[in-house]
C-alpha cells in the first residue's frame, strides 16, 4: 500500500514538472500535457511587453516566435504584426513596411481591426503595404 502512494505522488511529481514545462519533450519536439506551448507563451509575453511599453524584451520574444519552426502561420502574423506596430512607433517606417509585407506574405487576406486601422502612425503605412501587395 505504502509503495503505491509513493508512486501516486512520484506521478503527480512528474506531471507538476512537465506543467511548468508546459511540454515534455519526447526528443521531436516534445508532447503538451498542460498548458500553453512554448512558441505561445513567447507570443504571448510578446504582447504583454509590448502593451507596457518594453519593446526591446517584447522585440526579443517576438523574434523567438518568428525563430521557432514550430509556430503557426497565426503565430507569425501577429509577431510580424506587433513587431512593424514597435518599428513604426520608433520612426523605423521600412522596417514597420516589412514587416507588414510579412504579415500579407503569410495572408493576403489580413486586416488591422478598426482601432489598429486607425492608428495615425502604422495605420497609414499598413495600408500603403497592403494596396501595393495586393496590385
Amino acid at each position: 500500500m505504502l509503495l503505491r502512494w509513493m508512486m501516486v505522488g512520484l506521478s503527480a511529481l512528474l506531471l507538476a514538472g512537465c506543467n511548468v514545462v508546459s511540454t515534455c519533450d519526447d526528443g521531436g519536439g516534445g508532447i503538451r500535457l498542460f498548458g500553453k506551448d512554448q512558441v505561445e507563451q513567447k507570443l504571448e509575453i510578446g504582447v504583454k511587453e509590448y502593451e507596457e511599453g518594453n519593446y526591446v524584451t517584447s522585440t526579443n520574444a517576438l523574434e523567438a516566435v518568428l525563430a521557432t519552426k514550430t509556430a503557426s502561420n497565426a503565430q507569425r502574423v501577429r509577431a510580424n504584426k506587433y513587431l512593424a506596430f514597435i518599428n513604426c512607433v520608433s520612426s523605423r517606417e521600412k522596417s514597420c513596411r516589412e514587416y507588414f509585407r510579412k504579415v500579407l506574405e503569410i495572408n493576403p487576406n489580413f486586416n488591422l481591426s478598426a482601432a489598429e486601422a486607425g492608428h495615425p502612425i502604422w495605420g497609414p503605412v499598413f495600408n500603403s503595404v497592403k494596396g501595393k501587395f495586393s496590385k
